[in-house]
């Protein structure tokens, strides 16, 4: 059993990871346009990996050791990369939010399933409750039946390469717990930076052959500055961060915990582009952090 402080550090630092992804949202939304979605993963996670390299050099020789770790997590997280962008491209923006969200539902299934482990009855609770607030939160200030209805009955294959998206991020989730104790985490954050690159510029190559997404690239100031800040903040330093303090927490606790990402994601839209919100997404927020609150109060074991 972790001890409470090192626990709750842990959870502000997966707090801190989910703000920086949340920053992507408003830095890359005028960025992508000017490069095809999966060579743009390609290349981040590309200047992601030389930014390590002068971190990392002395550990080479470790890194043998690291390798099955590193591809397994670095293949999983590319996968749920790949299936949510290419899944974006045949969706909206808010179904994309809310069904990535639910990798908060998957997470105590996978950890279930793969670790033996069933999260405690405030695990659960809390994950009901963040359901419950994203999909509120995932309306906009629009109708919850609208959403809803269009979950149900508009049900296509971008939401389902989604969905299949959160899948792949909750099994990375429950993986990192695996992995990461004891681990070199400079190495294995490293080996799965790299592992994600390589996967990456195979689909982008594979796509663009059978004309499925054509690859191009167009480097203006803004998609520049897009790799800067996706590279060295939302690549480098979150995954870094997350496999270093995760295993410091339950996966369950962490997926609610990264269900965070649409309300940061909504506070900085509002403070850099000027987009609010509707009174339904602010009681869907709090619901999300009463889930959280739920959480705390009846903790899970690790």
């Amino acid at each position: 059993m972790k001890s409470k402080i090192e626990h709750y550090f842990a959870e502000i630092i997966l707090f801190s990871t989910t703000l920086f992804w949340a920053g992507t949202f408003a830095i890359v939304k005028n960025s992508v346009k000017d490069s095809s979605p999966i060579i743009f993963v390609a290349i981040r996670f590309s200047l992601a990996a030389l930014v390590m390299i002068p971190l990392i050099y002395k550990y080479f020789n470790e890194i043998k050791n690291y390798l099955k770790p590193g591809l397994i997590l670095g293949i999983t997280l590319c996968i749920g990369f790949i299936l949510q962008t290419i899944g974006l491209a045949h969706t909206t923006a808010t179904k994309s939010g809310f069904i990535t969200g639910t990798l908060v539902v998957l997470t105590p299934f996978c950890e279930f399933f793969i670790l033996k482990r069933k999260p405690s009855k405030g695990a659960i609770t809390g994950v009901v409750f963040v359901f419950i607030g994203l999909i509120l939160l995932s309306t906009k200030g629009n109708n919850v039946l609208h959403l809803l209805y269009e979950l149900g009955n508009d049900f296509n294959f971008g939401d389902f390469l989604t969905l299949l998206g959160a899948l792949a991020y909750s099994i990375y989730i429950v993986y990192i717990d695996i992995y990461t104790v004891n681990a070199n985490v400079k190495i294995l954050t490293f080996i799965q930076i790299v592992v994600t690159a390589v996967v990456a510029y195979l689909f982008a190559i594979i796509f663009d052959l059978i004309n499925i997404e054509p690859i191009s690239v167009n480097f203006t100031t803004s998609l520049i500055l897009s790799f800067i800040y996706t590279a060295v903040f939302a690549t480098v330093l979150t995954t870094f961060l997350q496999t270093k303090y995760q295993n410091k927490v339950t996966p369950t606790e962490a997926g609610i915990i990264y269900s965070f990402e649409p309300i940061f994601a909504a506070i900085i839209s509002y403070i850099f582009l000027g987009e609010v919100l509707g009174l339904i997404s602010y009681i869907g927020a709090g619901i999300l952090v009463i889930g959280v609150i739920i959480a705390h109060l009846m903790p899970d074991k690790k």
